[in-house]
């Protein structure tokens, strides 16, 4: 039987990491056009035979958010309908991630929710990059590849620094700080943060473990304002680091951060190029690591029906 043909389109949110991952392939973008009418409505159109094919489709899901999610899920019908043997969602941040649990009373758990339209509409697969969560690949009845940002974002740290210790900013990102600071040969320490309510401003109250004298980097998988960073970098100052560098996967960045973190004590902030949609230009402070050749073999071994754990970098 002949190969499947591989077939990667854009969605609206990434269509410079699509290119980037294509030009790692060695192929095109799939042809496709989407847009919107004058009263809101998206429209969708795959524009080349996908019947019998694995179709990938790349979206990201930053602002706007419903809107990116909308259209997600018009392509994957939108494949589903045109006789694509298989259709994955390639969503590089997955946006409702943060909706995990049911922590107040009569509240959505959104990811849940997102998970069940993907599958409502007949998505078979779903890759993507740092959940917020990772128990929500358990949301979804379809296999959920997870990859992980550190698995290139560490080599641009180790090769600068020395005597480091790796931060988490709260305590629910300790053990995946764990990880990061094994893979740096590197010890822990965690940040004792509270947040007083829904304003995305986070409050430092001191730092457990030892950073005396050690350069510092705090680990986290997004940041929306940079506050958590900023006062992160603060405290571990006032406790002794040396020096306060910062890498996230997820490079939201919501209007002013940029600025804010240009101004604070962070010496560097790495992010990726998960997402595109910039509220403001980025700052000399902030640099994009690429993601475009991991997603690369991660598609690359779904389509091949290779293992793609090799690529987790944990």
């Amino acid at each position: 039987m002949a190969e499947r043909q591989l077939l990667v389109f854009p969605g609206s949110a990434s269509p410079r990491l699509t290119a980037s991952i294509c030009e790692h392939l060695g192929c095109e973008p799939g042809r496709c056009e989407a847009f919107k009418f004058s009263e809101g409505n998206t429209f969708v159109r795959i524009l080349e035979n996908v019947r019998g094919r694995d179709v990938f489709i790349i979206q990201t899901l930053s602002y706007p958010v419903n809107d990116n999610f909308m259209e997600l899920l018009f392509w994957v019908d939108a494949a589903k309908r045109a006789s694509a043997a298989q259709v994955t969602a390639v969503i590089p941040y997955f946006s409702y991630a943060k909706g995990d649990k049911k922590d107040e009373p009569r509240v959505s758990i959104r990811a849940r929710a997102c998970a069940d339209c993907l599958e409502a509409v007949g998505v078979d697969r779903v890759l993507t990059i740092d959940l917020h969560a990772p128990q929500i690949q358990g949301f979804f009845r379809v296999p959920v590849d997870h990859l992980y940002a550190i698995s290139v974002l560490k080599d641009q740290i180790k090769a600068r620094n020395s005597d480091l210790v790796v931060v988490s900013p709260d305590t629910g990102f300790a053990e995946r700080a764990r990880q990061y600071a094994t893979l740096l040969d590197a010890n822990v320490a965690v940040a004792d943060k509270m947040r007083r309510g829904h304003d995305e401003r986070a409050y430092v109250q001191g730092i457990i473990g030892e950073v005396r004298g050690k350069k510092a980097v705090i680990v986290d998988d997004f940041t929306i304002t940079g506050w958590s960073l900023i006062e992160t970098a603060r405290m571990l100052l006032d406790c002794g680091a040396i020096e306060v560098s910062a890498m996230v996967s997820h490079g939201i960045l919501a209007k002013g951060a940029a600025q804010r973190i240009q101004e604070s004590p962070i010496r560097e902030l790495l992010i990726t190029d998960t997402i595109e949609y910039r509220f403001e230009p980025l700052t000399p402070k902030i640099k994009v690591v690429s993601l475009a050749g991991l997603l690369a073999e991660a598609i690359k071994s779904i389509h091949e029906r290779t293992s793609v754990s090799r690529l987790f970098g944990t």
